[in-house]
């Protein structure tokens, strides 16, 4: 069996791309607030059963706040390190996830669109995730918390080459 190493193959090894260093904060920021909210409901629910000095739902809320601030202290850096992306003239290349990692390679002729997002908090911080849907059953790709400048040039770039791009990428 013969294996031929392509420019997508080198794609593997470390794509350059990186998500904004602000990325960190605002995934910060994101897990908090719903650790904000889930304690909160916690607290309510202690409160409206009265069990306040019952230790099983005092070790319940002692347990989210542990879990609160090792998952706010930890995934948003975890998931800097593994974030990468990468667009060539041939592929996109998209590795995410923190816990579970997944990595991702585009053919380009395979792009069928581009989509940018930005929620309030990643307005407030500058940020924009790109989503980029191809001909796959695996479904959309997506470029997570980039610059906004960074965001908008690859938006650009992908809606060049899809303009471009032979066939109907199916």
């Amino acid at each position: 069996m013969s294996i031929v190493v392509g420019d997508i193959a080198a794609l593997v090894k470390e794509p350059s791309g990186r998500p904004s260093d602000r990325a960190v904060r605002f995934w910060a920021w994101n897990a908090a607030v719903g650790w904000t909210v889930f304690a909160a409901l916690q607290v309510l629910w202690m409160l409206v059963a009265d069990a306040w000095t019952q230790p099983l739902h005092l070790a319940g809320l002692g347990l989210t706040l542990v879990a609160a601030v090792v998952h706010v202290a930890v995934m948003p850096r975890w998931r800097f390190r593994v974030h990468r992306w990468e667009i060539t003239d041939d592929a996109i290349f998209v590795r995410s996830g923190w816990f579970t990692q997944e990595t991702r390679v585009a053919p380009i002729a395979r792009l069928q669109t581009v989509d940018s997002r930005r929620g309030f908090l990643m307005r407030m911080m500058g940020l924009t995730s790109v989503t980029i849907t191809t001909a796959s059953s695996a479904g959309a790709l997506t470029i997570h918390a980039l610059d906004d400048a960074v965001a908008r040039e690859v938006v650009a770039v992908l809606a060049e080459v899809a303009q471009h791009s032979e066939g109907d990428a199916t």
